[in-house]
């Protein structure tokens, strides 16, 4: 009986400490929105201290591999689950919509400033080795007052699965029916020229460190390492860099969300647009289990209150009809 009242006694004593212990959820993915779900996760903590996220970025393509193979509570990626990955799940899985963000094309060449103006069909032609000097008459035309100097153009791109290249690469589908034709979309693909490089970090890097080289990054990245941007031409006709307020334009020429959420925004219609805005998601399994629950707990904050964290780093928050529909599926 003695013996009875110490175990009783014991359990009564180490329950709140159970009940209080951390729980760890392990994600993977785009590195896309990385500096954000951070600043998230970081801040979340505070209202949720027991929660605690360990998030990997290793790319979109590397999330969408690791949740199929349940090593993750969830994953990310800005380029939406194909069909014959989703049949690959072990559950249904949910595209939950967090910030939108910009691809910035970004370059390093001594004497040309911030801002360089180039079309679609010059861009995807510098990505496919056509145009390969930095005073290309092709680019000169779209300059007329800009010194070109006569350096030879190093594309660096994505070596890894990125959902950073899907919406990149959707966006040259877009503007030039050669890309098309030739290369098309995807987290990966056969690219005809360039250096490869891992994750928006390593592209940034390269970048940086390489004169006459161009590639493509989350806006954060440009920002925060000083790199000078492409000012890309709209279907409207300006020539728009990467801007917050660009990217939020693109969505709110959305007629139609619907419950899916895999949609594409890039080459969207309307005055200010950046051409190269998407969206970025959490790929949330379909199932019911306490880990998910905290999942789901997050999003809700991540949705409503997270948003205030977005223009700070350079993403733009969700519209609110999109934010009131996902919270609703949610």
């Amino acid at each position: 009986m003695k013996n009875l009242k110490v175990l009783v006694l014991t359990i009564a004593f180490l329950t709140p400490i159970f009940s209080f212990a951390s729980v760890q959820i392990n994600g993977a993915g785009a590195s896309f929105p990385y500096p954000i779900y951070s600043k998230w996760f970081a801040e979340y903590n505070k209202v949720n201290p027991k929660i605690k996220f360990n998030y990997q970025a290793i790319g979109s393509g590397g999330g969408i591999r690791q949740l199929i193979k349940q090593t993750v509570d969830f994953g990310a990626s800005d380029a939406p689950m194909k069909e014959r990955d989703m049949k690959k799940a072990a559950w249904p899985v949910m595209h939950v919509p967090t910030v939108l963000g910009a691809v910035a094309v970004t370059y390093n060449v001594k004497g040309i400033p911030n801002n360089l103006k180039l079309d679609g069909e010059v861009l995807a032609e510098m990505f496919m080795g056509k145009v390969t000097k930095w005073n290309d008459a092709k680019i000169k035309a779209l300059n007329p007052n800009t010194n070109l100097p006569d350096a030879d153009v190093l594309v660096v791109r994505r070596a890894d699965g990125s959902g950073t290249t899907a919406i990149f690469t959707d966006y040259l589908s877009n503007v030039s029916s050669t890309w098309k034709s030739k290369y098309g979309m995807g987290k990966s693909l056969r690219w005809p020229t360039g250096i490869g490089a891992k994750g928006n970090d390593g592209v940034t890097n390269m970048v940086k460190q390489t004169n006459g080289a161009i590639g493509y990054v989350e806006l954060a990245y440009a920002v925060k390492n000083n790199l000078s941007v492409v000012a890309l031409k709209n279907k409207a006709g300006s020539f728009q860099a990467p801007t917050v307020e660009g990217v939020s334009k693109a969505a709110a020429g959305m007629k139609n969300l619907g419950t899916d959420f895999r949609v594409s925004i890039v080459n969207a219609e309307g005055k200010g647009v950046y051409p190269i805005s998407a969206f970025t998601y959490i790929l949330l399994p379909q199932v019911e289990n306490p880990k998910l629950s905290e999942v789901k707990t997050f999003l809700k904050w991540a949705l409503s209150e997270g948003q205030n964290y977005a223009a700070k780093l350079h993403y733009a928050p969700l519209p609110k009809k999109v934010t009131d529909t996902v919270l609703k599926k949610l």
